[in-house]
């Protein structure tokens, strides 16, 4: 298989991706902001919309690359309710709508404890399983006619190929819907007795079925094009390197959130009040992870605005220890209680100043996740923040591990997605070289201890 399709559904943007699976380079892009409606019944994504552009951007890239497959990955805490004809019987919800929590006291009298799912308490819609409570108490009669749930990558393959599943990565991340102990569903799914809406359970990296023939005809796909299950997206950015790096690594998937992942790391440490979780990767095995929004805080504090950082604004910042403290995004994250406070007020700052104190305020978020996750050995940033150098240089200070960017031209999620059709012996090419210490280390690892110690003496 040569090139590969890759639907690629961001929190805030979706993607179609062309990757050539033998250079791992991505050979075509197209992309939509990832709409929300705002209701009724309740805040949802705009599925009609994608699929619409799914359709378009597959036929146009289709007519200069012959698609020999399609894979899919998705961000999380997201199903699709289907009935019997694969028609939606409810809106998708936007899991950052806050109507579960209205419900808040009554989920937690049946959700699982943390050591059973390794799932935090998590506002909004954010826990899967609370949403899936929240629909079935206000919208019974929907729920109740629905023949599948499907987490979000497997409705997507669902509306390509007709087959329905089940898959670990999605059920696994942060639900409440999967008990870690048992490998099972989790006695929530018993107590809302949905257990056999659920499809039975598929590999990522198994072919569900090619893509319908009237579709495809429509699209102008040649016959047979393979769909894969599909996967998770942080656990897409995990998969090169959980078939290439011996653990202990962990992995720092950038974008809307920041998500660290750490295969071999340590579970005890994980606090469930500090959003720490586990993830399933692809293989099955249990990775404790923490995260943060970061991707959304850095466009909430810079826009788009990018600045090249000179030497004298981070000697600047350095020496007069011009701090951004947590947390921008309450409520989530490793400080969800903090509110945050700025050294200097931000509107003195010229935007190079601050695009560059925010950059350290990511990295040392970032720093304080690997810790809660009990990560150790090299550090591997996908995404975005992957081109901050800035970002990268601080991390490196503060956790005095080698810290390696991903080089290619493909994003982590779509590399991950498009290698699930290599199968689980696939064998990519990863560069790992470490980017050097920056030459004032030092003087970073000071900050890091100073803006950990800023941090403690925080009020509530």
């Amino acid at each position: 298989m040569s090139h590969v399709g890759v639907i690629d559904i961001g929190k805030t943007n979706a993607k179609f991706a062309v990757v050539d699976t033998e250079t791992l380079l991505e050979t075509a892009v197209r992309t939509r902001p990832n709409t929300v409606i705002d209701g009724p019944p309740y805040p949802h994504f705009d599925i009609e919309g994608i699929w619409n552009f799914l359709k378009s951007s597959m036929a146009e890239v289709n007519a200069h690359y012959r698609l020999s497959a399609l894979a899919i990955t998705t961000h999380g805490a997201t199903a699709a309710l289907v009935d019997e004809e694969g028609d939606l019987v409810l809106p998708v919800l936007d899991y950052e709508h806050d109507g579960p929590d209205g419900d808040r006291g009554d989920y937690d009298l049946i959700a699982p404890p943390f050591a059973k799912t390794l799932t935090p308490k998590l506002p909004a819609g954010l826990n899967l399983g609370a949403q899936l409570f929240y629909l079935q108490r206000h919208w019974p009669k929907a729920v109740a006619r629905t023949r599948a749930i499907l987490t979000y990558p497997q409705y997507w393959a669902h509306r390509l190929t007709g087959a329905a599943a089940s898959e670990l990565t999605s059920l696994g991340c942060h639900t409440g819907l999967w008990d870690f102990e048992r490998r099972d569903f989790s006695s929530l799914v018993d107590a809302m007795g949905i257990r056999d809406k659920f499809p039975p359970l598929r590999s990522a990296f198994d072919v569900l079925g090619t893509v319908k023939p009237d579709l495809a005809e429509e699209l102008g796909l040649g016959i047979g094009v393979q769909v894969y299950c599909g996967i998770h997206d942080s656990n897409a950015s995990l998969l090169p390197h959980v078939l290439t790096t011996q653990p202990p690594f962990a992995v720092v998937s950038t974008g809307t959130w920041v998500i660290v992942c750490a295969p071999g790391g340590a579970l005890d440490g994980l606090d469930e009040t500090r959003d720490c979780l586990a993830n399933i990767d692809a293989l099955g095995r249990t990775v404790p992870s923490a995260r943060f929004m970061g991707g959304r805080e850095f466009s909430l504090l810079m826009g788009s605005e990018i600045c090249e950082i000179e030497d004298r604004v981070t000697d600047r910042i350095l020496r007069e220890r011009i701090m951004l403290l947590p947390s921008i995004q309450t409520g989530s994250g490793p400080f969800p209680q903090n509110s945050a406070r700025w050294s200097l007020p931000p509107d003195e700052l010229d935007a190079t100043t601050r695009h560059c104190v925010v950059s350290f305020y990511l990295a040392l978020m970032t720093a304080e996740c690997l810790v809660l996750a009990g990560a150790g050995g090299r550090v591997i940033v996908e995404g975005p923040f992957g081109r901050n150098r800035i970002f990268l240089d601080m991390l490196g200070a503060a956790t005095g591990r080698p810290v390696i960017a991903n080089s290619g031209n493909a994003t982590g999620t779509s590399l991950g997605a498009a290698l699930l059709t290599l199968g689980s012996h696939a064998r990519p090419r990863l560069d790992h070289a470490a980017l050097p210490p920056a030459t004032n280390a030092s003087e970073m690892r000071l900050y890091a201890r100073r803006w950990r110690q800023a941090v403690d003496r925080q009020p509530d």
